[in-house]
């Protein structure tokens, strides 16, 4: 019998299934993308020719997929076939209301679910060492820890369902507003002739200090394993950060939340992306700021 299916085997799904192997589980995956099965199955991942044929018998199914519609599509599809007293997991970043309504299919299925995105990146994806915001009944979240204990490292249960992915947008509207501040900052400091390790130095240990400045700086050198020092390639790409930044915006109308710097940072994002840079690292958008200047 499959200990767990995993349905969306991309840049973040694959890791993350194969993390699952690693730690004994059985994984059967499913992607449309055949490289993706392919690489997922080079990491111990076994590979199912349907979506339904990878969650026949399994206890538990995880799913990392693009958008609301596209869970709630596969939902649809799969849930129908699921062992009774399975649990499904969606590790996809998607609205809220999206995330209600799979809760809602789940329920209708007399499954237990949880939406718990992620945050960590690719790096954490590979590394096990992800954050999951986690949204759902008290009993399907502790049936979760465990798996999300294997692929991550910080594990919060942030309420009911559709918590996990307010947390998620929340998170990271704050760091697409932290990194255009951090970039904005070194730019500055690049007019002014001040060096990027001598900002770095002061910021990172004054009220400057940061997410995006000391684990994620955008310039090259202050911190060797930022994307800046690998030509900026992702990392986080900034098409991704757009779509979250977009989803804080829809969250922030629906909710009656004024959000200035969050509708103007996916502005920033969306000028970024339309100048052919969204699959640049997000850091990236000191670039974007930098040719800004010289307009």
């Amino acid at each position: 019998m499959t200990d767990i299916a995993f349905i969306g085997l991309g840049n973040m799904g694959g890791p993350m299934a194969g993390n699952l192997a690693k730690a004994g589980r059985k994984v059967a995956g499913f992607d449309l993308v055949a490289a993706s099965c392919e690489a997922a199955k080079a990491e111990g991942v076994t590979i199912a020719p349907t979506a339904i044929d990878a969650v026949k018998g399994a206890g538990v199914i995880v799913t990392m997929l693009p958008a609301g519609k596209h869970v709630l599509a596969v939902w649809n599809e799969i849930l129908p076939h699921a062992a009774k007293g399975a649990l499904i997991i969606d590790c996809s970043t998607i609205d809220v209301e999206s995330a209600v309504q799979a809760h809602a299919l789940a329920t209708k299925h007399d499954i237990a679910s949880v939406d718990a995105p992620v945050s960590g990146g690719t790096g954490g994806a590979k590394g096990a060492t992800l954050t999951f915001m986690a949204g759902g009944s008290e009993a399907a979240f502790a049936a979760a820890k465990p798996v999300l204990e294997q692929m991550g490292k910080k594990i919060v249960h942030c309420g009911g369902a559709g918590a996990g992915q307010a947390a998620k947008i929340c998170n990271n509207m704050i760091l697409g507003i932290s990194m255009i501040g951090v970039s904005e900052a070194f730019t500055l400091a690049e007019k002014l002739g001040l060096s990027h390790q001598a900002l770095f130095d002061v910021a990172s240990t004054s009220s400057g200090q940061c997410w995006s400045l000391t684990s994620y700086c955008p310039v090259p050198g202050p911190v060797p394993a930022s994307p800046a020092n690998n030509s900026y390639k992702p990392g986080f790409a900034a098409a991704l950060m757009l779509k979250d930044l977009k989803l804080s915006q829809e969250a922030a109308k629906a909710a009656g939340a004024s959000t200035p710097l969050g509708q103007h940072a996916a502005e920033i994002y969306a000028a970024f992306e339309q100048a052919g840079h969204g699959g640049t690292d997000f850091s990236g958008i000191i670039n974007y700021l930098r040719e800004q200047g010289r307009k």
